[in-house]
Formats: structure tokens, C-alpha cells, sequence
């Protein structure tokens, strides 16, 4: 199980952020516990409340959970790795809220912890907490017989297509797979030799190499968005500036942003637009498939709760009804009976409560399972829109050669043939 985490603020935002039901297909709040309210909102309300108290500026610790894609995981085993980091953390006690996340045929948690110690008013503080969460995450992967991921093993074998979220959200918006940007840019670097190659074949996958505004070579994309080229190659600055030498021979943000305005992207939108609609066509009887199939689970689901909570309640009756009052109540604790009564009824309870648990995992597994079986059929389109809209990156990048090579070649006529008419006036004079 993937963990990622950090410190922050802005509890608003994330609350608002945790309940988006545009980006998350189901959003199920899981626990509000230690809160007086028991509501997201209110929560996290209530934590910047009581930060106030304090110094503290990030006042709440957000984790996300993921396991493997293909993976079915029972919520008792995203609550056990929830124990452990609280137990590794030092977060024992902390007021919390525990939120599913479903999007594109897959599960994840997130869960937010108020940092503040409510008796001492003092936030906890949380050393080297990226390296314990790794050491959980590894035990998950043991424990669950799921394949450790390599990059666990070997920093040097993780995926190297991996965004941070801002970097993904920013990649998105140029109608490209993130991940295929990052792809591109690496094979990029590993077949060229120099600035010149490299710049050629990064103008093929739509990026243009240019000098940061601060510092360090960055990639702009045919849409203006500037991406940090150590970051998106996955290799560190200095080995960067050792391939392609010093960047004063490259243009600015700002010039490679106007280039690309009058003459890349005036001519490019119009067909890259077109490209877009294809794809759209094609999704759009995927969408709403998927639209019918998010109401239909949906609906599945609450029937399933209100099926429960019926059952709950009339059990939970009869289990009452098993607790003699007055005068037997008493005869019953002085012969022993209150004593069995009381004992199968919490086995009872418990039993009950696995076989809901159960119930739903198995409903929601089944669901995300027809849910991949589409997200297939999507990202076969998608990747065909990626497939054209690199293509005509390629092509615009070849004739833009092809132009350059031309008037080049026209230049160095008129070069060549200025000392023939010279040659030709000596020879009449």
C-alpha cells in the first residue's frame, strides 16, 4: 500500500477537496471520531479552532492510502495500517476523519489527523515521518502477499513517470496522459547527445527547452505550461547542465511563450482541437455508460445500507428483549443468566457487524471490477487521442526543420552567388 503524506493547512480546502464528487466517483466519509461535530466540515472547523490556540500554521497531518490496482482490500486492513501509523507516529488519541475515495476503478483512503495536543495545547510533533510511513507501507506489502514495488527495493528502479499532484494536475490540462509526458521527455534524453538533438527531439513531443525564469532549464509545452526539466527527466540539475551545457544560448520563458503564441500554437490549436473532438465522440457513449453505472452503483449501494440498518435495528431489538428488568432482571444476575445473555448478545453483535462488512466489500468489489472493465475501453481512447496529438507535434516539429533548412539553404544562394557578379565585373572590366 502506497502512503503519501505531509503537514498542512487550509482545512477548509481540504475538507471541500476530500467531499469533490466531480473528480471522485463515490466518496464514502468513513469516521469523524474525537470531533465534537460529526461532520467533515465541522471538523475541520474545529481543528483550525483550536489551532488558534497555538502557534502552529499546519495544524492537520493528511495521509493517503493506496493499494494495488487490482487489488480487492477489506476496510479492516486500510483500519489496521490507520493503527500503525498512529502507532509509529505518536497520533494515538488524535481526533481524525477517514474518507473512500473511488475514481476510475480504484479505492483509496484518505485520512486527516488534528496535530494539536488538546491538554497541553502544543502540536505533536512528527520527526522523520516520511521514513517511518515507508516502513509501514512495506509492511503492508508483506503482510497482504501483494508484490513490493521496486522502487521500494531501489530508489533507482521506482516509476520515473511519477507526478506530485501539482505537477499531474498540470500536465492534464495539455490533453495528454501526464504519465506519456513524462515518458516522451525521458526518451528523449536518452537518445540525444547535446543541447541540439535533445532540443529537436523535445520539439517532436511538443516541448520546448528554455531558461527558467529563476534558474535551471525548464519544458514549455505547446499550451504555455513550464515544467522543471530535472523534475520531469527525473535526473538532478547538475547532470542536466552537464549534457546541455550553459543555458545563456537558450531563450526565456517569456520569449519561447511568444514563439510558440505566433507560430506554434495559431497554427496547431485548430487541428489539436479537432484531434480533442474526435476523442470526445468516441468517449462520450463511454461517459455515459459510465454516468448509468455510477447511478446504478450508487443505488445499489443505498439499498444495501437501508437493507442493513433495518436488520441492524431489529436485531439489536431482539438481543434487548433478552435483558430481563425488574424483579427478573435481579434473578437473573444472581443465577448467572444476565451474565450468558449479555455474552451472546456482544457475539452476536460482532458477528453481525462482520457479515455487513462483508456484504458491502464484496458489493463494492464486484462494482469496481465492472468499473476497471470500462476505464479499459477509456483509456484505449485516450491513449489513441495521445498517439495523434504527438503525432502532429512530430510533424509540425519536421517541417519547421524543413522550413529552416529551406531558407537557410536560400541564404547561403545568395551568399554563394554575390562573389560570382563580383567576378563577373573584374572579368568585363
Amino acid at each position: 500500500m502506497i502512503i503519501k503524506a505531509s503537514q498542512r493547512s487550509g482545512g477548509k480546502q481540504l475538507g471541500l477537496h476530500l467531499l469533490k464528487t466531480e473528480e471522485n466517483e463515490h466518496v464514502e466519509i468513513h469516521e469523524v471520531s474525537g470531533f465534537l461535530s460529526q461532520n467533515l466540515m465541522g471538523a475541520m472547523s474545529e481543528a483550525y479552532a483550536m489551532a488558534r490556540g497555538t502557534k502552529c500554521q499546519k495544524y492537520l497531518f493528511s495521509v493517503s492510502l493506496s493499494p494495488p490496482q487490482n487489488e480487492s482490500v477489506q476496510v479492516e486492513v486500510f483500519e489496521k495500517a490507520i493503527s500503525d501509523i498512529e502507532d509509529r507516529l505518536g497520533l494515538k488519541g488524535q481526533p481524525r476523519a477517514v474518507v473512500f475515495h473511488e475514481k476510475e476503478g480504484r479505492r483509496h483512503c484518505h485520512v486527516v489527523w488534528s496535530r494539536i495536543d488538546a491538554e497541553n495545547m502544543v502540536a505533536l510533533k512528527l520527526p522523520y515521518f516520511k521514513t517511518k510511513l515507508q516502513e509501514v507501507s512495506k509492511q503492508l506489502f508483506l503482510e497482504n502477499g501483494w508484490g513490493i514495488p521496486k522502487g521500494f527495493l531501489d530508489k533507482g528502479l521506482r516509476d520515473p513517470r511519477t507526478f506530485s499532484l501539482d505537477e499531474w494536475q498540470q500536465a492534464k490540462r495539455t490533453g495528454i496522459n501526464p504519465k506519456d509526458i513524462k515518458e516522451a521527455a525521458q526518451s528523449c534524453w536518452s537518445r540525444s547527445d547535446g543541447l541540439k538533438s535533445f532540443t529537436r527531439a523535445m520539439e517532436e513531443k511538443g516541448l520546448f527547452i528554455a531558461k527558467g525564469d529563476r534558474r535551471g532549464v525548464v519544458a514549455i509545452s505547446v499550451e504555455g505550461e513550464v515544467f522543471a526539466l530535472s523534475r520531469l527527466l527525473d535526473v538532478k540539475a547538475i547532470d542536466v547542465t552537464a549534457k546541455l551545457g550553459n543555458d545563456d544560448q537558450l531563450k526565456s520563458v517569456a520569449e519561447t511563450k511568444a514563439f510558440l503564441s505566433k507560430e506554434i500554437s495559431a497554427k496547431l490549436k485548430p487541428v489539436i482541437a479537432d484531434a480533442k473532438r474526435i476523442a470526445a465522440n468516441h468517449l462520450r457513449p463511454l461517459y455515459e455508460q459510465l454516468e448509468a453505472m455510477k447511478a446504478l452503483h450508487q443505488t445499489e449501494r443505498l439499498r444495501l445500507d437501508a437493507g442493513q440498518k433495518q436488520r441492524h435495528e431489529l436485531e439489536t431489538k431482539e438481543r434487548a428483549n433478552r435483558i430481563r428488568k425488574g424483579f427478573m432482571g435481579i434473578w437473573d444476575r444472581l443465577t448467572g443468566e444476565y451474565a450468558k445473555a449479555r455474552k451472546q448478545n456482544e457475539m452476536e453483535a460482532f458477528f453481525a457487524l462482520n457479515r455487513d462488512r462483508k456484504q458491502r466489500h464484496d458489493l463494492v468489489a464486484a462494482q469496481l471490477k465492472d468499473r476497471q472493465a470500462l476505464q479499459v475501453k477509456i483509456m484505449e481512447v485516450r491513449n489513441k487521442q495521445t498517439k495523434m496529438i504527438l503525432n502532429l507535434y512530430q510533424h509540425s516539429a519536421h517541417y519547421r526543420h524543413l522550413e529552416k533548412g529551406g531558407q537557410a539553404g536560400r541564404d547561403n544562394s545568395r551568399t554563394q552567388s554575390a562573389p560570382r557578379k563580383r567576378d563577373k565585373g573584374l572579368e568585363l572590366g
